[in-house]
């Protein structure tokens, strides 16, 4: 089945983690083997041969750099100028991966009905298209910033990410959207970029809903209910996205998928983080809705983790197709499988661009 993964920080792992994302899976772990500078080292799960491999010929690549304040305890950069260029870098790479025939940039309706149509034909080697997004909005130095980013290809924006921001609060931290935050938003809509409300702190969360009445999504949320932390959406939450007729990105970040996980101790074998918990909290927001239409997948599963946070019976992401047969053993139909598994993202770029 086709897939769309709404949410991988592709850019991201090829420029800080220096991986060569053309090369298989295999390649790049064997090439990192002995290396300790990051926790993922040697135990990565994808790239765009495995994406191919896996039939996910459409997804939401990010770009992404914070803003950190002196003696924040966050990894990042000391200026938004800085956090602009390393974006900019990030850029430089999806346009590198394009010239290279690796990648194809999705910018409005005929662009999405052309690539369908291509990855529907027998065309043997098919560039991987991408919705380009940028995760926090730090590296914005001001409205202009936007504006220039909308022409290089932005579609996607989230306020925030972790920690507090120049726009927003983001995840662990407490606050609103500020006036700054308003006028981002007022920019984005005006734009007709999609607002990410991933990350979102839930009093940021309220105040953007209260103020914004453009297109929302959450590429990479989980729910709340099943694991109780600021990072998931209540069902509050969900029900207020479900009323914008926005989709959800179910994320397979372990920590994310089950109670009481300690980063750098726990296993994927040791808590049984399966992929049949991705489809319990698909299963919760179709419970929510009432119906297959606001859910579908968002795995982040580049996000500086690898196997070592990832459900254990998935080696790379080629293997999000064990997802459809899940579904179907719960009683979902064919329909309901392809909605979850790429219309609902598809259907929802349509509307918002048509």
């Amino acid at each position: 089945m086709f897939i769309f993964d709404a949410h991988l920080d592709l850019a991201m792992n090829a420029l800080e983690w220096n991986r060569d994302l053309r090369l298989p899976v295999s390649e790049l772990r064997e090439r990192e083997q002995g290396m300790t500078d990051k926790p993922d080292r040697g135990k990565n799960t994808v790239s765009l041969q495995a994406m191919r491999q896996g039939n996910i010929g459409l997804c939401v690549a990010t770009q992404i750099a914070r803003f950190v304040e002196k003696d924040s305890p966050l990894p990042g950069w000391h200026s938004q100028h800085q956090a602009w260029a390393q974006t900019q870098g990030q850029l430089a790479w999806y346009k590198t991966m394009e010239n290279a025939g690796e990648m194809v940039q999705i910018k409005n309706i005929e662009d999405l009905e052309s690539h369908i149509k291509l990855w529907t034909s027998n065309e043997p080697q098919k560039a991987i298209g991408y919705i380009l997004s940028l995760e926090g909005a730090d590296s914005i130095v001001d409205i202009g910033y936007l504006e220039k980013s909308y022409e290089s290809g932005l579609r996607a924006i989230g306020p925030a990410h972790y920690g507090p921001g120049i726009y927003a609060h983001g995840t662990d931290s407490v606050g609103g959207i500020g006036q700054k935050g308003k006028d981002l938003l007022k920019k984005v809509e005006e734009l007709n970029i999609i607002l990410d409300a991933t990350h979102l702190c839930d009093k940021s969360f309220w105040e953007t809903m209260d103020v914004y009445n453009g297109a929302v999504w959450a590429s990479h949320n989980n729910c709340r209910k099943l694991v109780d932390h600021n990072r998931q959406f209540s069902d509050e939450q969900i029900k207020e996205l479900i009323h914008r007729e926005a989709v959800i990105g179910v994320a397979l970040d372990a920590w994310m998928m089950v109670p009481n996980w300690i980063r750098g101790k726990s296993t994927p074998e040791g808590m049984n983080v399966t992929l049949e918990i991705a489809v319990d909290n698909i299963d919760h927001i179709c419970q929510l809705a009432g119906n297959t239409d606001h859910v579908g997948i968002g795995t982040d599963l580049d996000g500086a983790f690898g196997k070592e946070q990832s459900p254990l019976d998935l080696d790379t992401i080629a293997d999000l197709q064990k997802i459809p047969n899940l579904l179907l053993k719960r009683g979902y139909n064919n329909s309901d499988v392809e909605k979850i598994m790429n219309l609902n993202f598809i259907n929802f770029l349509r509307k918002v661009w048509s």
